[in-house]
């Protein structure tokens, strides 16, 4: 596997190789001590694994009941209307039937965060307009801040994942609901709860309530993480009737497989030992943090998932740290260099039983301070610093820009097509950041140039740009029409030219916090909301403030 490991990681159209992959790379049958896919370990238990087993020939025999008998059990379970339910083959399969039937122009979304939210938009033309969460802030996401971001762009559909995906951070319940009612204007604002059931902020953080009563919000919840069945494909969501239907309509007919109803109709059986699992990982999660922030140099970020945050000690390059962690140990984790808004000084590490994290914290001492072979910093020239795999957001990034617009195919030799913005002196597509000499927020990398600019001079008055944006980076907008003519309509924003005068995907790439001297965003005043009595009453709060 040594010497295979960056063509396994490249290969990829994922983050990381599948487990499949690596078992047959090794050779012994066995697959490395999983720190990178985010599913309960806890989960099935034996007992109904040796059952699954017993009637395995029965369950890849024969088709599956219909998606509605199996989502009617999942919600006798969960008490839920099934008219305000759609079951789907994995939130994925959920996140896409919602952006081709739901997201018309434009998405905002905090970043870093899951990547299907960022590049499924991009795939099919949308505009994706990307909050930063600030490193120097812990990544947290300021509800406040964000509600400005989205009313600056005029974006028409927000997305919150809660807690965030690769982060952990978490927003109260009552803030959500204070978020979502200060949006009802929009198309549709999505709660992703995926892993909301690894968190203990609250008693009942969950605003899957609150969501059917409401006309433009949709709750997204995973099954196979919380199940620790992730090869089963299963997820749902909660929305209002009409909106629920009108995803259900759409779905194939048999979209859940005989695995996933087997699974939904045996929780019934063993919903103990579920939320006995469910305790473990929280309590697992805690002693994991507290080892891991014992290495020198290691920060850990607060999470309320099943997995933690982790930045690199200075001098520390994720994907050497990765490669060797695997190769020499045995062990997976997920660099994080090919998330928007991270960089490859970050990994996301899966909670996991203490004897695997012993492991984890043994091995990681000796790929960081182990003598020998020194520190996983890469030798300049030796062709280890490169983001791990090719991931769609990757591919996307650099064909589009984030303008939700392809660029085109650049010729050696030839101009820019007229009428397209040239870049400003020096600006480059960013690549992930590597780590400094510093602990402050690493800048945007050079990487490979956009297309060449045409002789065309730029317009005298270009667009305003959004303060976070790099001054080197702002790119003038095409030279308006001489009559005055009146704002364009929303739609597609022309390659490398941020979307309606905010960041592109580019600029948002490993930015961690706004270039120093230029003005940002104003924070939250300390109630958390700005006019809160200028904002609707909260179902079951009292008045925000």
């Amino acid at each position: 596997m040594a010497d295979n490991v960056t063509s396994l990681f490249r290969s990829t159209a994922a983050h990381s190789p599948s487990m499949a992959a690596l078992t047959r790379e090794g050779g012994d049958g066995a697959g490395p001590v999983d720190f990178c896919i985010p599913c309960n370990p806890y989960f099935p238990t034996p007992a109904m694994f040796q059952d699954m087993a017993a009637r395995l020939r029965e369950i890849v025999t024969y088709y599956p009941s219909s998606a509605d008998t199996i989502t009617a059990e999942l919600c006798g379970l969960l008490q839920l209307p099934p008219q305000c339910v759609a079951m789907g083959n994995g939130s994925t399969e959920l996140i896409t039937w919602i952006d081709h039937l739901l997201v018309r122009e434009s998405l905002a979304v905090p970043v870093p965060t899951f990547g299907r939210w960022t590049d499924q938009p991009m795939e099919t033309g949308k505009r994706v307009d990307m909050f930063p969460l600030q490193e120097s802030n812990g990544f947290a996401l300021d509800p406040a801040q964000y509600v400005e971001f989205i009313r600056a762009r005029g974006t028409r559909v927000a997305v919150v994942c809660n807690p965030n995906n690769p982060d952990g951070g978490f927003v109260p319940k009552h803030a959500l609901v204070q978020f979502m009612d200060a949006l009802a204007d929009l198309d549709l604002v999505v709660i992703d709860e995926s892993f909301l059931e690894f968190a203990d902020a609250e008693a009942e953080p969950s605003v899957v309530q609150e969501a059917m009563l409401r006309p433009n919000v949709v709750v997204l919840r995973s099954l196979g993480k919380n199940f620790g069945l992730h090869g089963i494909r299963f997820g749902y969501l909660v929305a209002n009737p009409a909106l629920a239907g009108k995803v259900r309509s759409m779905l194939p007919k048999w979209n859940l497989n005989s695995f996933a109803e087997h699974v939904v109709f045996m929780l019934k059986e063993h919903g103990a030992e579920y939320r006995q699992s469910l305790q473990q990982v929280r309590r697992d999660r805690l002693e994991m943090a507290a080892r891991l922030s014992a290495l020198p140099g290691l920060t850990v970020y607060p999470s309320q998932g099943n997995f933690l945050f982790v930045r690199l000690p200075v001098g520390a390059e994720g994907t050497v740290v990765r490669d060797r962690l695997l190769t020499e140990h045995r062990i997976l984790v997920r660099e994080c260099g090919n998330k928007i808004g991270s960089s490859s000084r970050f990994l996301r590490l899966v909670v996991r039983p203490e004897v695997d994290v012993r492991r984890l914290v043994s091995a990681l001492e000796q790929v960081l301070y182990g003598s020998g072979r020194g520190a996983a910093v890469p030798e300049p020239g030796n062709g280890t610093n490169y983001s791990s795999g090719t991931a769609a957001v990757d591919r996307l990034v650099s064909e589009t820009n984030g303008g939700g617009l392809r660029l085109p195919a650049a010729v050696p030799g030839t101009a820019a097509a007229p009428g397209t913005a040239a870049p400003a002196a020096g600006t480059a597509m960013p690549l992930p950041v590597t780590a400094s000499a510093a602990p402050a927020p690493q800048q945007v990398t050079p990487g490979t140039p956009l297309p060449a600019a045409t002789a065309q001079p730029p317009a005298p008055a270009p667009a305003p740009m959004h303060p976070l944006a790099p001054a080197a980076q702002q790119v003038p907008a095409p030279a308006p029409a001489p009559a005055p003519a009146p704002a364009p309509a929303p739609g597609p924003t022309p390659p490398g030219v941020p979307a309606r005068g905010g960041l592109t995907a580019a600029q948002v790439r490993g930015m961690t916090a706004p270039p120093p001297g230029t003005p940002g965003l104003t924070p939250a005043p300390a109630t958390g909301w700005p006019s809160p009595q200028n904002w609707p009453n909260a179902a079951g709060m009292g008045q925000a403030g």
